[in-house]
């Protein structure tokens, strides 16, 4: 009897243990490159299924035994369906052509292009080449710009090129090129795009930094993905325009290595210093010269089968003049970027993948002013050496990744060189910063039930410049939970502890590039966040999909610089200098999209707050953050007329930011003063814009594109003041004063004509 129950316990067990498999694979193009964002779908008896692929075009799904119709709808490739009898775990590697055909000069491609898709979270990823219609004053995709069109980006106005994510600092936010940290954010006032779209395949942006893998900023993460696949003939692609101009080389060495090669430059000196000096009244007085060039590489050789090597490369120089005789004054402005990073991918089997990457990024300004025989000179740097590895594998169905990382941190604040001050000796101030950061993180994919997955990861940080009070271990958890409840609807719910090391110091309200950053050292401690986020997601139609979320953020050890652009004298340090407070920040985001057809773009709106708590401001109370803007709405519309003529718009309106105004004036020795009640009590007026673009294509293949680009910023040439100045006037006897305010605006309308060009 013994023998015979066994024998059924054996029976039962293997018929439970057999009615589910685990379906895992990959999804490449016919190029050899991952495709992510791609939907799966699975039918067996009934029952119905559906997946999507990940950044490296990996998928895993648990269904029913059966027969099995497997369903692959990507965008611009063409559809396939697979039919299997699934009897236990299957791996499954597909390869998708380019659902493109041609027929002389005319192209038939597939509709289903979608420039914004969204993964799990609430990430977003940007295909940027369908979003080329979104107006811009250069005629090409401005990524920074384009982030502050979703959900979550507060607008920065205009004369500034930084991005504010759900209530953070500029600084909270981590932009990586290959892998590797860009601490140059932007070109002068943030007017021209700062990255060549044209060397960059897409754009992911988690508002949140919900992978474990990222670490080192309280908010968002950017990821700039440059192209990774052999080019398979020589091309080349660019944009002439007025004021700048780009070029992109795709140059094949062998059938397995090839690079690409992009650089821009501007001639605006050429072309708007001569207007500028004809319409001054006095030529001495307005001299200035301004320009900046970079330059793209990536060298790509397929090793073997299952080796991928590459190496990135990123270099900017930007240099600012101005000279003005009357004040005999001379200032030069020159800062640049300069990143590598050798990258190594590895295919181990169809379930691990390997990649380890070293980097160098380097990031320096230099700002010398001279006035009289007085001479003064205030430098920055932040170096970094890293190294990068990750492990991606499956361990019993279940997806994770895990790996080590390693920085050492070379920064110098703060040089400051004054000469001639006084008669005495000259003065100087130079402190550097040494710093290592070493990391593990582990990322945990699992299906808890056929509606709900999670994502579950762990950062463990260990910082330590140089002393026992200045060397940190951090625990960062990163947890997300996914429920589908169907084709139509799904949810999720975040929380992400993140700490922060290195942290930029603001010294403007514009976008001149004197902020430096500082590693936590000397007893400034490093920042922390806890950060909560619940939304979901509804597909309203095949075409039109919605978004709704709400987030909380806590933060702690932040770090304020109230001095411009330098504080110096002989009796005070850089980290006295620094005030230490705390922030929340809160706020809903929304987001209506339409993906396809003629007409498509968005509509994104976000409700939010952000103050901050410092000791040393605002007698210690609670006050709004500069970039607490209680309203951002931005309109992205793309229309395609026919095969030569689109068009785009984009409508932005945001609240003021916040500034500190006088509230009342006294006189002292017959002297006005002003007196000050609340830190950031006034708000600017409320920006509004509107961009328009047209283009006409004289030829567009898919190997081919001619085109010209108009494009018109601020279209109807409203005034969006950049800051605000108090002028004083007193009457004769003095005995009363008259305030004004003057509104400084730095441009309005701004029309732009470029030809962009492939072949």
């Amino acid at each position: 009897m013994k023998s015979i129950i066994f024998f059924f316990l054996c029976c039962l067990s293997g018929l439970f243990a057999q009615t589910k498999a685990v379906i895992t694979g990959n999804i490449k193009s016919s190029e050899n490159e991952n495709l992510g964002g791609i939907n799966i779908s699975f039918t067996v008896n009934n029952l119905h299924y559906s997946t999507i692929t990940d950044t490296l075009g990996h998928f895993s799904e648990s269904v029913a035994l059966g027969e099995i119709k497997m369903t692959v709808n990507p965008a611009g490739y063409i559809q396939k369906e697979l039919f299997f009898d699934l009897v236990k775990d299957t791996v499954i590697s597909i390869v998708l052509e380019k659902d493109i055909s041609f027929l002389k000069e005319v192209v038939i491609d597939n509709d289903n292009k979608k420039g914004i898709k969204t993964l799990s979270g609430g990430k977003l990823v940007f295909n940027l080449k369908e979003l080329s219609s979104v107006p811009t004053l250069l005629g090409t995709t401005d990524i920074i710009k384009l982030l502050q069109l979703t959900p979550g980006v507060q607008n920065s106005g205009d004369a500034n090129g930084y991005l504010y994510v759900r209530g953070g600092d500029p600084g909270h936010n981590a932009i990586l090129y290959d892998g590797t940290p860009v601490y140059g954010m932007s070109h002068l006032l943030g007017v021209f795009p700062f990255y060549n779209t044209d060397h960059i395949k897409e754009v992911e942006f988690d508002k949140s930094s919900s992978n474990s893998k990222y670490g080192g900023r309280l908010s968002s993460t950017t990821l700039l993905v440059p192209f990774k696949k052999v080019p398979s003939e020589f091309a080349v692609q660019g944009n002439l325009g007025i004021l700048a101009s780009q070029l992109t080389l795709s140059v094949p060495l062998t059938g397995k290595s090839g690079f690409y090669i992009s650089g821009r430059k501007t001639y605006i000196d050429e072309v708007v210093g001569p207007f500028i000096k004809a319409g001054s009244e006095n030529n001495d007085v307005q001299d200035m010269k301004y320009g900046f060039s970079d330059a793209n590489m990536t060298f790509v050789s397929r090793l073997s089968e299952k080796n991928l090597f590459s190496v990135a490369a990123f270099v900017s120089g930007d240099d600012l003049k101005i000279k003005d005789d009357n004040l005999i004054l001379k200032t030069n402005l020159k800062w640049s970027n300069f990143t590598v990073s050798p990258t190594l991918a590895t295919t181990i089997s169809p379930d691990v993948n390997m990649t380890n990457s070293v980097y160098f990024s380097h990031y320096s300004n230099d700002l010398q002013m001279e006035q009289a025989t007085i001479q003064f000179g205030v430098s920055s740097y932040v170096k970094d050496f890293g190294f990068n590895n990750s492990v991606r594998y499956s361990f019993k169905n279940i997806v994770f990744e895990s790996g080590l990382q390693y920085v050492y941190h070379n920064l110098q604040p703060q040089k400051v060189n004054v000469e001639n001050l006084t008669d005495a000796n000259n003065s100087t101030r130079n402190n550097k910063i040494n710093a290592n950061e070493a990391a593990v993180f582990t990322t945990i994919k699992p299906k808890l039930t056929d509606h709900l997955n999670a994502e579950l990861g762990l950062r463990i940080n260990y910082y330590t410049s140089g002393t026992k009070a200045d060397s940190y271990l951090h625990f960062q958890p990163r947890v997300l939970l996914n429920y589908i409840a169907n084709d139509r609807y799904s949810f999720y719910a975040s929380y992400n502890r993140q700490y922060q090391y290195l942290s930029l110091i603001t010294t403007s309200s514009v976008g001149i590039p004197t902020d430096f950053w500082i590693a936590s050292s000397n007893g400034i401690k490093p920042q922390s966040s806890n950060e909560f986020s619940v939304g979901s997601a509804q597909n309203i139609s095949k075409n039109i999909v919605s978004s709704f979320g709400g987030f909380y953020r806590s933060m702690k050890d932040l770090l304020e610089y109230p001095y411009g652009v330098t504080q110096f004298n002989e009796t005070t340090t850089l980290e006295n200098d620094l005030l230490r407070g705390k922030g929340k920040a809160y706020g809903l985001e929304m987001m209506l999209r339409k993906n396809n057809g003629k007409l498509n773009g968005w509509l994104s709106y976000t409700l939010s707050w952000s103050d901050r708590n410092f000791d040393g401001l605002n007698n210690g109370n609670i006050y709004f953050a500069k970039y607490d803007r209680r309203h951002n709405l931005s309109l992205v519309g793309m229309y395609d007329l026919n095969a030569k003529w689109n068009f785009g718009l984009t409508q932005i309106f945001s609240s003021g930011s916040r500034f500190t105004m006088p509230t009342s004036w006294y006189f002292v020795n017959n002297n006005p003063v002003k007196e000050y009640s609340e830190y950031n009590n006034a708000q600017m007026p409320n920006y509004i814009r509107t961009d328009l673009s047209v283009n006409y294509f004289f030829l567009k293949t898919n190997k081919k594109e001619s085109a010209l680009n108009f494009s018109i910023y601020n279209t109807f040439n409203i005034e969006n003041p950049v800051y605000v100045v108090l002028n004083v006037q007193v009457n004769e006897d003095k005995s009363s004063v008259i305030v004004k305010q003057e509104k400084k605006v730095l441009y309005r309308i701004l029309p732009s004509i470029s030809w962009r060009f492939k072949f």
